[in-house]
């Protein structure tokens, strides 16, 4: 039962009682009886106003409480004139303005960190209670659809590691998981942090060095010994009597030997002395159609037909034509060593998607080595050097290229984007 309804029992049945007992005194003390009925009447009114007095701070505190429910918190009370009402009005007040206050508070903070997660060029994942994905960035989306199995392999992470990714044996990401608390329960979040650029850096300095030694150490060698066996085979050819026709073939081998070891070193060489791209405007279509007549010959003794799809207009942009040049060399020859004999290199030009794609139909890439394909060094042919896709990094890096190499269908596809 209310307060409110007790009060009201209580009331009226305290002057029913009084009503009832006056009534006995009426016919022997009127003068009394006339006085209690006016007493009565006194009480009625005063326990009227008195109702009124308590109730009211009680339909203002449900009032309050049924906005705070809402949310509502621009609902506020005026004073009464009554002391302690108005003590209970100041304060709800006070509380109202704070909550007020501490929302919008939360709400532009809420706000700020929603703009930070999606324009952030790190990418974020956030997980719910059951480890499934809640809420996911932009960068963190354009990473995950470049690798289906990404996000698999970041929820077998622990929380509080990290572990550095590669994806399509280009990109590299640092991966750190961790957690934060939600109305008292943990979830867990994960960053996605493109490290590409720092590790291509790292290595570059790393074998610059070992290359610039190693080529120091072995050109200071070659030198010298080419020059004694250059003099001792002279001097074997001017005596024909003592000549001896071994020695002088052994001399010459080995001077060979030393000259493809010097040819050798250089190659390593000119991978670290990469000048920066001097670029100029340059027609692509033309330089595409140059490219694929200096391969003819080659194509021809594996029997490989190269097909170009290009537009009909020239495909203009900004680039250093020699180093360019220098990479789709590259391509076409690795595409060419892939196919063993018999097949089609395709190389397409789309002016509208800005893309140059060269595809071959060759022997493709094997899943375990297509994470390492443009590591230093790397390679998959038995006598290769392992710097010609590195090469190829580094000159399309250097005019700001995106680029991807995949095996999809039985096609191999270099993808640039220009």
């Amino acid at each position: 039962m209310k307060l409110k309804t007790k009060y009201i029992i209580f009331m009226v049945s305290l002057h029913l009682v009084c009503l009832v007992m006056s009534y006995f005194i009426f016919e022997a003390h009127q003068l009394i009886f006339i006085l209690a009925e006016a007493i009565i009447l006194v009480s009625i009114v005063i326990s009227l106003s008195l109702y009124k007095q308590l109730i009211n701070p009680l339909v203002y505190l449900k009032q309050g409480v049924n906005a705070i429910k809402d949310q509502d918190f621009n609902v506020k009370f005026l004073a009464t004139g009554q002391k302690e009402v108005d003590e209970l009005v100041d304060v709800y007040n006070r509380m109202i303005d704070e909550l007020r206050t501490e929302r919008t508070k939360q709400q532009e903070q809420h706000f700020f960190l929603e703009k930070l997660i999606q324009t952030s060029p790190t990418g974020i994942v956030i997980l719910d209670y059951d480890g499934e994905v809640k809420q996911i960035n932009p960068k963190a989306k354009e990473i995950i659809s470049a690798s289906p199995n990404l996000l698999a392999q970041l929820k077998t992470l622990q929380i509080g590691g990290e572990k550095i990714i590669k994806i399509g044996g280009l990109r590299s990401y640092k991966v750190q998981k961790s957690k934060f608390i939600d109305r008292g329960f943990e979830r867990v979040f994960m960053m996605i942090a493109e490290v590409t650029t720092e590790i291509f850096e790292a290595e570059k300095n790393v074998y610059s060095k070992v290359i610039r030694m190693m080529a120091h150490e072995v050109n200071n060698t070659i030198g010298p010994v080419n020059s004694i066996m250059n003099s001792v085979l002279a001097h074997q050819q001017n005596e024909p009597i003592t000549s001896d026709p071994l020695l002088n073939n052994a001399l010459q081998v080995a001077i060979d030997r030393n000259q493809n070891l010097n040819v050798f070193m250089r190659n390593f060489a000119d991978l670290v002395k990469l000048p920066e791209a001097n670029k100029k405007q340059i027609d692509l279509v033309s330089l595409v159609k140059s490219l694929s007549e200096l391969m003819l010959f080659s194509a021809k003794e594996k029997q490989v037909h190269i097909e170009l799809v290009l537009p009909n207009e020239p495909y203009y942009l900004q680039a250093d034509a020699q180093l360019l040049e220098q990479a789709l060399i590259n391509i076409l020859k690795n595409a060419m060593e892939a196919i063993e004999l018999e097949g089609l290199i395709t190389i397409t030009l789309n002016p509208v998607e800005h893309r140059l794609v060269i595809t071959d139909n060759g022997a493709g890439i094997a899943k375990g080595d297509a994470e390492q394909l443009f590591s230093p060094f790397f390679s998959t042919k038995k006598d290769g050097q392992g710097i010609g896709l590195t090469l190829v990094r580094a000159i399309l890096l250097n005019h700001g290229f995106e680029f991807s190499l995949h095996t999809e269908g039985g096609l191999t596809k270099f993808s640039i984007m220009l």
